[in-house]
């Protein structure tokens, strides 16, 4: 008899990063540090710009939507194993686990297209600056936003609708610590030629395609750069697109490493400890990249801080006074 229709009923167990008991309380404590620094961070950074009318540029609109992304895409990994830990346990129902690759796949397709996003809008700025503000217009601002929304959703449909055709054996378990689509589709009772298909044609499309058009944005601007008679107006020019590079850098760098890693070794286990990379400790060092490395960004930090921290005394006072 065909599981198909009882995997609803089915629990899958996450087994994590180590079945060992003894490091239970370190893993749990090691990632719940990560994830609050991950959501402050990127929170600080979308207040930040949201608060300063100096950051209302498309670079900055671009910047805090992906802020928001960042603490969307943790969120839908690290509460589950966090709790699982506490709870000792490893269950997670089906629906669970479907609704956590949905909006896992969602939100990294959406970091994937933002990060686009955001090397095209570097390429207008250094490529024409002079067109720069009639080009990076608001409209075509919330537009990119709003493709890139549309595509995402749609994407994480897809990749679920094709996840609910297959069959499961009860208590599947899944040598991760969430429910990765690559994963889950290799445990499928029933055949997953076809969601093999779709998923490597996606991973082209979507995955692929932004990559190149975001090295073919860098090569122009690198071409643009070289082209800047002096040398402080190049460490200008380049210097607005070094945070952004490095957010590429890390992010490209550790989801190509996890999948080529996985492909060699065979081994669940170092492909779910590598793919903490890009799931966690990417979006953490986000906010620290930008603003480490933005005099906009610390300067409005500054400000922001300032502001928050006087309102507390001048509270005070005015209730001493009354």
């Amino acid at each position: 008899m065909e599981l198909g229709n009882l995997t609803e009923f089915s629990e899958f167990l996450l087994m994590g990063l180590s079945e060992k008991p003894e490091l239970q309380s370190l893993i749990f404590g090691l990632f719940l540090s990560m994830y609050l620094i991950t959501v402050l961070g990127n929170l600080l950074i979308t207040l930040v710009i949201s608060s300063d009318s100096h950051l209302h540029t498309p670079m900055y609109f671009f910047l805090s939507n992906l802020s928001l992304v960042d603490i969307c895409f943790t969120s839908t990994t690290i509460p589950k194993m966090l709790w699982n830990i506490q709870t000792l346990s490893k269950a997670i129902t089906y629906g669970g686990c479907i609704t956590q690759m949905y909006f896992f796949v969602l939100f990294a397709g959406l970091d994937n297209s933002l990060l686009t996003v955001m090397a095209y809008d570097r390429y207008v700025a250094i490529c024409h600056p002079l067109h720069y503000m009639v080009i990076m217009n608001p409209r075509l601002c919330g537009l990119l936003v709003l493709v890139s929304w549309i595509m995402s959703v749609l994407y994480a449909l897809l990749q679920c609708l094709m996840v609910l055709r297959l069959s499961f054996y009860s208590d599947l378990e899944i040598p991760h610590f969430f429910c990765e689509l690559n994963q889950v589709i290799q445990l499928a009772r029933s055949d997953n030629f076809l969601n093999n298909m779709v998923m490597y044609f996606g991973a082209v499309l979507l995955g692929g395609g932004p990559f190149v058009c975001i090295l073919y944005s860098y090569s122009k601007i690198v071409s643009s750069i070289c082209r800047i008679p002096s040398a402080q107006g190049k460490y200008k020019a380049f210097s607005t697109c070094a945070s952004h590079l490095l957010v590429v850098s890390l992010f490209y760098g550790t989801s190509l490493g996890v999948y080529l890693s996985s492909a060699v070794t065979q081994s669940s286990h170092s492909s779910a400890t590598a793919s903490v990379m890009y799931t966690v400790l990417t979006p953490m060092l986000n906010p620290f990249i930008y603003s480490l490395r933005n005099k906009d960004i610390k300067r409005a930090l500054k400000r922001f801080l300032g502001i928050t921290f006087m309102k507390g005394p001048i509270v005070l006072g005015l209730k001493k006074c009354t």
